[in-house]
């Protein structure tokens, strides 16, 4: 439980709970100290050329520079297929697979739109011979920027997608909205590699506010999703290492404790003379902002993110990295989600 004074709802928010005011304490951020990183948040040596490759076997390989990650298949003499090609590390995954093999390219997959998983599409997808494959939203929104390193792929699909070249089969699944409206499932069935970007970080808690998601619940849903498949290997998208079914269960149980926390924090809200109901807060934050609603309500929200953020803390520090870093922001998201897409209202529902 938070205990704070209604005058001590500014000094809070200067000192603690809005991490923007709290960075630029020390010239913007550049002192800021964070937990030590936890032993299974190692990623991969790298070489000498800066990016490591994982060799799941019978042709699966991940290639990562430690931040970002793609996956190639490598067929028997067809060909293969690749899949995300992020900008910060295209030199070094052509020279990753010039190194795997000398066969072509025949198909590039996006896993999504973004840039910073494929803004190096076009070294692949430009090529003479190679089929350039997406779902239809991917399609949709690279036609809205018109980027020329991401061109708009050749073959779209709706549900499901399979491709066959030589001896590799790759399957490619969307189920609805998640952390990107296109992003889909990447199962290789020979090797049991599964690919999902953006929802599961092995060894950490997710990039911020939950992964930067466009819909909350779509990319909760997808870690129960990620455990239906039969996979040895799970490939994020993101930092040094591939994770396995352990992985994904940890990053289930954090995600869910913050659905929870935050809403316990929410109905905390709801409660009479709490100090982060809105009575209380309005108290102060009307007084000194007279007629600005959006002041008293950014000083509530950010209370019952506090709050969660904590009481996630007393479980998660040390636990999984960077919570430290990204939790407040976590609690933000979910907060807003819980009150936009799941009608957690708390003090602001039915009436």
């Amino acid at each position: 439980m938070l205990s704070i004074s209604i005058l001590s709802v500014f000094l809070l928010l200067i000192s603690h709970i809005i991490p923007a005011a709290s960075f630029c304490l020390e010239e913007d951020g550049l002192n800021e100290k964070f937990l030590p990183l936890t032993s299974a948040a190692a990623g991969l040596p790298l070489n000498a050329a800066g990016y490591a490759v994982d060799d799941f076997g019978e042709g699966a390989y991940m290639v990562t520079d430690g931040v970002y990650q793609a996956l190639v298949l490598v067929s028997e003499h067809e060909g293969i297929i690749v899949v995300d090609c992020p900008p910060t590390m295209a030199s070094k995954l052509q020279y990753a697979i010039g190194n795997i093999t000398t066969q072509p390219v025949k198909y590039f997959v996006y896993s999504h739109s973004h840039g910073d998983h494929v803004g190096g599409a076009y070294l692949f997808a430009n090529q003479s011979g190679v089929k350039s494959v997406a779902h239809e939203n991917t399609a949709y929104a690279l036609s809205y920027v018109h980027d020329p390193l991401r061109p708009i792929p050749t073959e779209t699909f709706r549900v499901n997608h399979t491709i066959h070249l030589g001896n590799q089969t790759l399957e490619l699944s969307f189920y609805g909205p998640s952390h990107d409206f296109g992003n889909i499932f990447i199962y290789a069935p020979i090797q049991k590699v599964l690919m999902v970007v953006d929802t599961v970080y092995p060894g950490w808690v997710p990039f911020g506010s939950l992964a930067e998601s466009v819909y909350i619940p779509g990319w909760f849903a997808a870690h129960d999703q990620i455990l239906e498949y039969d996979f040895d290997y799970y490939v994020g998208g993101h930092l040094g290492r591939a994770g396995n079914r352990s992985d994904v269960l940890i990053a289930r149980e954090y995600i869910h404790d913050v659905y929870d926390n935050c809403v316990a924090a929410i109905q905390e809200s709801a409660t009479s003379n709490t100090d982060i109901g809105l009575a209380t807060i309005g108290a102060t934050v009307m007084g000194n902002n007279p007629g600005n609603e959006w002041a008293e309500f950014r000083v509530y929200l950010d209370l019952v993110s506090d709050l969660c953020y904590n009481t996630t803390n007393e479980k998660w520090l040390g636990r999984l990295s960077a919570q430290d870093v990204y939790g407040f922001s976590h609690a933000s998201k979910m907060v807003e989600s819980l009150r936009l897409d799941y009608d957690v209202l708390g003090p602001l529902g039915v009436q």
